[in-house]
């Protein structure tokens, strides 16, 4: 059997990505199936400590894990174009995980008290709930890892799809019953992960092999500022609801609901992206093991039109016909201005994440999570001081914070490329496994 050497052309990337894409559509479905049944089940005003924690969830669960299964990922892929086991990769990582996962509940533990009365209508079960979907996405994103790493895309998407499809399932079966308790929808969201992982382990899609020891060195160089970009760009996809729960003072919970439904509504085009964008993975991947930078920009310049293109009509759509659709489908009207506000800083987001994911794949880690915190604090700073009106300053805020971290990859981008820095395999591992949503 001949081992590819390490400076081959051969990219650990296979064909067969569709299924990643394929996945991330289902999961996308599951989302918006996910609160249509819920509300329909709860009602918009029982429904909101669910909002709350799934917007939460997805910002804290992706963002410590996502890096982890990226380092994963890159590692084991590394390891195979050497001909060498990942189970050295996966044994090193599982105790980094576990750490992270003791962490995290330790400060929910502390936050409890704030996290139950402020956000979550005083349901002290949504906090535990929240806590327990921290834990059991840890697995998950690790399994993602081990799929993506070895190769095997059509597990991953499958695990994707599992996910989000028990949600919905879970949630349907507790309507069907008549179950109205909040707690029992949150453990939903809570378990879901864990069916992904089962339905891949059992087919095989987990096995990985003995080889050489691995350093802590092979699985944590970029750890940090993928920690870091992870955790802003996350926080910054999900502020929106979080935000307006955290300023909603003689509001009723329906509103955080409604704004949660438009915010859900605007991020189709986001969908899209992803489920387009695994379907490129392929071609992207060997332009980076050729470390060929003139083809790298000519990509990427085609990728930022397609993106463009979608993201230019999701807001004209949305503009036209998102206020009577999202009214029809969730049965609160979100207004004109507010919907379409949405919809372009998702636009402008999906944009911020093409390019960020370019510069790190041009070995820019740094630069690419200095610019989501750059982001970041820009949300913080107009929600506080752009306007009185709720809905508003969050809108300013998302479309403002999302502006500026696109200025600053872009910047960074030109910087890296008159350089000369090419892009390489394992740089592009990562950067392809940015999601802008995991939900």
């Amino acid at each position: 059997m001949t081992t590819p050497s390490p400076t081959s052309s051969r990219t650990p990337l296979p064909e067969g990505t569709a299924a990643v894409g394929a996945g991330l559509f289902i999961a996308g479905l599951s989302a918006y199936a996910f609160f249509k049944v819920g509300q329909q089940a709860l009602g918009q005003e029982g429904f909101k400590p669910i909002v709350a924690m799934w917007f939460l969830a997805f910002t804290f669960a992706p963002g410590f894990f996502l890096p982890l299964e990226q380092e994963v990922s890159r590692a084991i892929a590394h390891r195979r174009a050497l001909g060498q086991g990942g189970t050295p990769v996966v044994r090193r990582v599982i105790p980094l995980a576990l750490i992270v996962v003791v962490a995290l509940g330790i400060v929910a533990a502390f936050a409890s008290g704030s996290i139950t009365t402020n956000l979550f209508e005083g349901y002290g079960v949504v906090t535990l709930c929240l806590a327990l979907t921290l834990a059991t996405y840890a697995p998950f994103h690790l399994a993602r890892g081990i799929c993506s790493g070895s190769g095997r895309f059509g597990h991953y998407g499958t695990m994707i799809a599992t996910d989000g499809a028990a949600r919905v399932v879970g949630c349907a079966a507790l309507w069907i019953a008549d179950v109205r308790t909040v707690g029992a929808y949150a453990l939903v969201i809570a378990l879901s992960p864990l069916a992904g992982v089962l339905v891949v382990g059992l087919r095989g899609g987990l096995r990985t092999s003995d080889g050489p020891p691995a350093a802590w060195s092979e699985v944590t160089p970029n750890l940090s500022w993928l920690l870091l970009g992870s955790l802003f760009s996350s926080a910054l996809v999900n502020a929106g609801p979080i935000t307006v729960d955290l300023l909603t003072t003689n509001h009723s919970a329906a509103v955080v609901t409604r704004f949660g439904n438009a915010v859900i509504f605007a991020r189709i085009p986001l969908f899209l992206f992803q489920a387009v964008q695994a379907a490129l993975l392929p071609r992207l991947a060997r332009l980076a093991a050729k470390g060929d930078l003139s083809e790298f920009r000519n990509g990427l310049k085609r990728l930022l039109v397609l993106i463009g293109t979608i993201g230019l009509i999701g807001i004209a759509t949305t503009y036209a016909v998102g206020s009577q659709v999202l009214n029809f489908v969730y049965e609160g009207r979100i207004d004109r201005r507010t919907l379409t506000m949405l919809a372009l800083s998702s636009a402008l987001y999906m944009v911020a994440v093409a390019i960020a994911q370019a510069v790190i794949a041009l070995r820019g880690h740094a630069r690419a999570a200095i610019g989501w915190a750059l982001g970041f604090s820009t949300f913080v700073i107009v929600a506080w001081l752009s306007s009185d009106d709720l809905y508003l300053r969050v809108e300013l805020a998302l479309v403002g914070s999302s502006l500026v971290a696109l200025i600053s990859f872009v910047l960074a981008l030109r910087v890296l490329m008159r350089k000369g820095v090419a892009p390489d395999a394992e740089s592009m591992i990562v950067a392809l496994s940015e999601r802008p949503l995991d939900n």
